[in-house]
């Protein structure tokens, strides 16, 4: 909590109130709970921004496109439009959101990618589609609780765990740490490598306090990938300035400074649509390194709005990487994910379509 928190405490204790109701209407029955009518992993988190849920759908993608058709499903935080849509070709970050959109431009030849701030409706829209995925991961809907999932996997982050914040505004959660109680499975995201055993055992105690003492807790990093053009054909420098949109950049600018020469570091808020003005800023950043070989490196929700609005010309004065950030996760823990995938949404895929 900020210094200043105890003045927004009062705020956070009718906050607090208006949360613990709805969410005992919920359990009185007297808010509607649908069950999803397709076997279904929900993504969520009970604070607001930067715990890794995009990586964590792309992680799952990953363990189950193989073997089963998939498809995700979320409201497309921050898109100028409203309703149900499946992402095509003619897609954009401005109307379908920046990470359902990421999705679809990585795997979008693989699976099918929803957009839908009504989760019932947009599921039973999907249900009643002639080729119904399999299995659907809902993305950042632990609080849509109009929707049953079949397995509710919370993240958390190591370094603002959920058990150590607060309330909004006082601190960062969107409910009560009682939430976790609905939890099948936690995850502790962007942990350090050298994480003890130790701290693993003192993370699980705490965290079982609010999720409960059967409730498994799992433990993962952020890694990145080897940065690729979003142009073939350019070459790239370890000289770079990096350009973020990302509620935290921290691990980001961390992992760039170990391993590249950081010359400019331009970072935004979450979500951030870029306009003129910042590409003006990363056209003077580059300018003041004439003689120097120097790229742009961004992330991959980043990626995409640069291309599509910068203005013409701008991606030929410097090269633009992408720097691809994956989920790890020791072979343990992805054993106990995978088996709680299998035990409580796999077997309700029906066997003729595998």
């Amino acid at each position: 909590m900020h210094w200043y928190g105890f003045l927004l405490y009062p705020f956070a204790l009718l906050y607090n109130l208006v949360t613990r109701l709805r969410n005992w209407f919920f359990d009185q029955g007297w808010f509607k709970t649908t069950e999803s009518p397709i076997p279904t992993i929900l993504v969520g988190n009970l604070s607001v921004g930067g715990t890794g849920k995009t990586p964590m759908v792309e992680h799952l993608i990953r363990l189950l496109k193989e073997d089963f058709k998939l498809g995700t499903l979320s409201r497309g935080y921050g898109r100028a439009s409203k309703g149900f849509f499946q992402a095509n070709q003619a897609s954009n970050p401005r109307i379908f959101g920046d990470e359902p959109f990421q999705i679809y431009k990585k795997f979008g030849k693989e699976i099918q990618v929803f957009v839908g701030e009504d989760r019932v409706a947009a599921l039973q829209k999907i249900k009643s589609e002639k080729n119904i995925p399999q299995v659907i991961i809902l993305d950042d809907a632990l609080q849509h609780r109009s929707v049953k999932a079949h397995l509710n996997i919370l993240l958390t982050t190591f370094h603002q765990p959920f058990f150590s914040d607060h309330l909004m505004p006082a601190g960062r959660l969107r409910e009560s740490r009682s939430g976790a109680k609905r939890a099948d499975l936690v995850v502790v995201t962007k942990c350090p490598d050298t994480i003890s055993e130790g701290l693993k055992n003192e993370f699980k105690d705490r965290i079982s306090q609010y999720a409960g003492l059967k409730t498994p807790v799992l433990f993962s990093q952020i890694t990145y990938g080897k940065p690729y053009p979003i142009e073939e054909g350019s070459k790239f420098s370890t000289s770079i300035i990096l350009l973020s949109g990302l509620a935290s950049d921290e691990l980001l600018v961390k992992f760039c400074r170990n391993n590249f020469d950081v010359l400019e570091i331009l970072s935004f808020p979450d979500h951030h649509d870029y306009v003129e003005t910042d590409f003006a800023k990363l056209k003077k950043a580059r300018q003041n390194y004439p003689d120097r070989e120097v790229v742009l490196l961004t992330t991959e929700k980043d990626a995409a709005k640069v291309k599509s609005t910068a203005p013409e010309g701008f991606m030929g004065e410097i090269p633009i990487f992408v720097l691809p950030i994956l989920v790890g996760f020791s072979s343990e823990d992805a054993q106990i994910l995978m088996q709680q995938i299998q035990q409580k949404v796999l077997k309700n895929t029906k066997t003729s379509e595998i």
